[in-house]
C-alpha cells in the first residue's frame, strides 16, 4: 500500500504487472522493485518503485484486492502477457481460474475491451488454441491419420467401451483415446465424470489417453510421439 500511496494513492495508482500478480498468487514478484501503474502522464521515481505512466487505464481496469488498490485480473494477464513466455502465462491463467479471479471464457471475452493493447494478441491465441473444439467428423480425420503414423491398427470410434462412450477404441493393444475439448475450465462434475471413466478402463486393464483438441490441430508431432512411447512401453513389459 506504501508504493501505491508514494504514487498518488486510490483512483491515482494501483499495483500492477508482477507486483499484482504475487498479490493475486498468479505469478512472482520481481526483486527488482514493487511495480505500480500511475494514471497520471507525470514523471516522478519514488525510491524501489517501477512506476508504470499509463494515463489510458481505465476506471473498470482496477480496483482493490485486500484493501490495496491493484490492476484488475483481466489487465494483470494481459501486463503479464507482454513479458512472459507461452508457458508461464498458461499456469498464470490457470491459477487465475482456478482462484476464481476470472474465468477463462470470461477472460476471452474481456480480451474484446482492450483492442490493440499490447499482450491482448498472446492470451487470446493461447485460449483459442486450448478451447479449440472439432466437429466429431473433423477429429477423427485428424486424429487417423496420427494414429498410422505411429505406426497402430485403426482404431473403432464412438462406440461403448466399459459402459462409456470413448473416442477411440485400439482393441489391440488395448488403449483408449479421449479428445477433450477444454484445457482451462472443466467443472468438476466433469471431472469427477473423467476419472470414473478412466478408472472403469483401467480396472478392466486398458490403458487410457488424453490428449486436447488444441493438441492434436498444433501439436500432432507430440502426439504421434506419446502414441509411439506408450505402444514401445508396451512391447518391453
Amino acid at each position: 500500500m506504501a508504493a501505491v500511496l508514494a504514487c498518488g494513492g486510490p483512483g491515482i495508482a494501483a499495483l500492477s504487472h508482477s507486483s499484482a500478480a504475487a498479490l493475486f498468487k498468479i505469478g512472482v514478484e520481481q526483486v527488482a522493485a514493487i511495480e505500480v501503474s500511475r494514471r497520471s502522464p507525470d514523471e516522478i521515481r519514488p525510491s524501489g518503485i517501477r512506476v508504470h505512466r499509463r494515463p489510458a487505464l481505465r476506471d473498470g481496469w482496477y480496483g482493490f484486492y485486500e484493501g490495496i488498490p491493484i490492476t484488475s485480473p483481466v489487465q494483470t494477464l494481459i501486463d503479464l502477457a507482454t513479458r512472459h513466455d507461452t508457458p508461464r502465462m498458461e499456469r498464470a491463467m490457470n491459477e487465475a481460474d482456478h482462484l476464481g479471479l476470472v474465468r477463462t471464457d470470461d477472460l476471452r471475452r474481456a480480451l474484446d475491451e482492450h483492442p490493440g493493447e499490447p499482450g491482448v494478441a498472446r492470451l487470446r491465441a493461447i485460449i483459442d488454441r486450448a478451447t479449440f473444439r472439432y466437429t466429431r467428423s473433423a477429429l477423427e480425420q485428424a486424429f487417423l491419420p496420427l494414429a498410422r503414423q505411429a505406426g497402430l491398427p485403426s482404431p473403432l470410434t464412438s462406440v461403448y467401451v466399459n459402459g462409456y462412450e470413448v473416442d477411440f477404441f485400439f482393441p489391440e493393444p488395448g488403449w483408449v483415446v479421449e479428445a477433450d475439448s477444454l484445457t482451462y475450465h472443466r467443472t468438476a462434475a466433469q471431472q469427477k465424470k473423467d476419472r470414473e471413466r478412466d478408472q472403469a478402463h483401467t480396472a478392466a486393464g486398458l490403458t487410457t489417453l488424453r490428449f486436447t483438441h488444441g493438441q492434436i490441430k498444433y501439436e500432432p508431432a507430440s502426439v504421434v510421439r506419446t502414441l509411439r512411447a506408450t505402444a514401445a512401453h508396451r512391447l518391453r513389459r
